[in-house]
């Protein structure tokens, strides 16, 4: 399976789906003005990741910002790991945040109750 990666901007996260190296990571800042069309080659990618995952799959949030149009795709992200893991698969999900980020930090941990996924919280510095 092709890696899928997308390289961060401004508006934009990085994006690195990498199933031969089991690197997954969403990164940087989202506010895509059109954020459908930036993160449908994201779901279409991991809909076909997950007919045949690896036998761990560690998925790793790294976001500084993220805008409420990102919020329900990221959402809809975890509702398929969260369906991965309830097919039999190890699943664990890493919310990186600032670690004087108390917002990031909340959203992680609101994702963590919507979701039944093992969840990670880490603070780093900027």
């Amino acid at each position: 399976m092709d890696a899928l990666m997308l390289k961060g901007t401004e508006d934009t996260p990085g994006v690195i789906l990498d199933a031969g190296k089991g690197v997954f990571e969403i990164s940087g800042r989202s506010l895509p003005e059109d954020v459908l069309s930036f993160f449908n080659p994201v779901l279409t990618w991991l809909d076909s990741y997950f007919k045949s995952p690896l036998p761990k799959t560690e998925f790793s949030f790294k976001l500084s910002y993220f805008n409420t149009a990102s919020s329900k795709l990221i959402l809809d992200i975890l509702m398929r790991l969260e369906d991965c893991k309830n097919a039999g698969n190890n699943v664990t999900v890493r919310w990186h945040y600032p670690e004087d980020d108390e917002d990031m930090k909340d959203a992680g941990v609101e994702y963590s109750e919507i979701v039944a996924l093992d969840f990670e919280h880490l603070p780093y510095k900027e």
